[in-house]
């Protein structure tokens, strides 16, 4: 499968939602929506990585399918706002570029 930009992706969510009269929620209920995926994510990591085994009949979901669906709807809740998410990232990632700068340790990089 080729790689896909933030953008494209965006317009990917976009065009599925447009499709429905309905069309996105209100912030508040994809805020909620949201969390309710971190939930079913937090679910799946500790069924994988802690102590909390599944129940024989529990569905067999998984982490991979649980962070594409907070994707989903943080790029649902992005284009019902006009947030450019690809603007979005470049400004965190320039906040910790200059704030945190030197708040980690970093690797020894060797030439």
């Amino acid at each position: 499968m080729s790689e896909k930009s933030l953008a494209e992706m965006q317009r990917e969510v976009d065009r599925y939602i447009s499709q429905f009269k309905e069309g996105y929620f209100s912030p508040l209920s994809m805020l909620a929506r949201m969390s309710e995926e971190v939930g079913e994510l937090a679910r799946e990591v500790n069924h994988h990585y802690g102590e909390k085994p599944k129940k024989p009949d529990e569905a067999d979901n998984s982490i991979e399918m649980e962070l594409g669906d907070i994707m989903f709807i943080v790029m649902c809740f992005a284009n019902s706002l006009g947030i450019d998410l690809t603007e979005a990232h470049n400004g965190v990632m320039n906040k910790f570029n200059t704030r945190d700068a030197n708040r980690w340790t970093r690797k020894n990089v060797e030439p």
